[in-house]
């Protein structure tokens, strides 16, 4: 894979893109740019932990039926799921049917129904690093860290607060795509 790829628009992107039309939307309409809310990011979150393992595209093809299945990923309805909607969401093939991930998922839902409102939010962009300056973009992907230092603190802030399925690589792509940090590669037309 090319470290970027020109698109039929003319349009320089970072190559994970590929030739996917729905990657090239979630490229230059989602990743990379500031997402902020405690439901946004509480979806996030979820979605990255369901990722773990699996490709991204995996995971966005489904997202809709993601969204569907789980209430919108508003934290206080998922919640309240219980023992029948975990057999329900371990039956729907519309979404990754792992019990673990599920389970993650609630009880994550019920740590930030817990929270003030802001308070997901507010904790998470914490950790965001301060951003970098344009010499320092990365120039391919051998430049792109699967962890960081702000990955590793993220994780582990969040893993004594109670949270599951949120690893350092697993937040790292979380502040990636949510904007916490830039990684479009030189050159790429959403670079900064």
């Amino acid at each position: 894979m090319d470290d970027l790829r020109i698109g039929p628009d003319g349009l320089a992107r970072c190559g994970w893109v590929g030739d996917d039309a729905e990657y090239r939307r979630y490229h230059d309409e989602e990743w990379g740019r500031p997402l902020n809310g405690d439901r946004a990011l509480f979806e996030k979150m979820s979605l990255e932990g369901f990722q773990a393992g699996l490709s991204w595209i995996t995971i966005l093809r489904k997202r809709p039926r993601f969204r569907e299945v789980f209430a919108g990923f508003e934290p206080a309805a998922v919640a309240a799921f219980g023992d029948d909607d975990v057999e329900r969401l371990m039956t729907d093939a519309g979404i990754i049917r792992n019990r673990a991930k599920i389970l993650a998922t609630i009880g994550n839902a019920r740590l930030v129904a817990e929270m003030a409102p802001g308070e997901l939010d507010a904790f998470m962009w914490s950790f965001a690093p301060a951003p970098r300056a344009a010499s320092e973009r990365p120039r391919g992907f051998a430049d792109v860290p699967a962890v960081t230092a702000a990955s590793d603190a993220l994780s582990t802030a969040l893993r004594k607060a109670g949270f599951r399925f949120v690893g350092s690589t697993t937040m790292y792509a979380l502040m990636q795509s949510a904007g916490m940090v830039d990684d479009h590669l030189a050159g790429c037309h959403r670079a900064q």
